[in-house]
């Protein structure tokens, strides 16, 4: 009995994370601005990796093998929300006509050449 509660709730996980995928496909494809796109991306790897890695996790059970995959989860709560925001960052300082997008607020405590007062 035992095995089937761990079957149904592994592959439940899984499902999630592959439905959460195919909802950041579609957001990736969908958005027009690139940092739409990379919410889109950053936010389904994160959580779509997180449940598939957890339904892996159920189904091999209490081992090395799961240790060794919450770590992974681990480092990817950590590293991918830092990516994304260096790749907005990046993407917010080269684009010049970035209030086409969105609104732009100046920073009031920058004077002209871009150095803090």
């Amino acid at each position: 009995m035992l095995e089937w509660i761990r079957f149904v709730a592994g592959t439940v996980f899984l499902a999630i994370g592959i439905l959460i995928f195919f909802v950041q496909l579609a957001g990736v494809f969908r958005y027009k601005y690139v940092l739409n796109r990379m919410h889109a991306a950053a936010m389904g790897d994160t959580l779509g990796i997180s449940f598939s890695m957890a339904g892996l996790m159920i189904f091999s059970g209490f081992n090395f093998t799961t240790l060794k995959m919450a770590l992974v989860i681990l480092f990817l709560w950590c590293a991918s929300p830092v990516s994304a925001h260096l790749v907005a960052r990046l993407e917010t300082t080269t684009c010049g006509n970035l209030s086409d997008f969105c609104e732009v607020q100046e920073d009031k405590e920058t004077d002209k050449e871009g150095e803090k007062a």
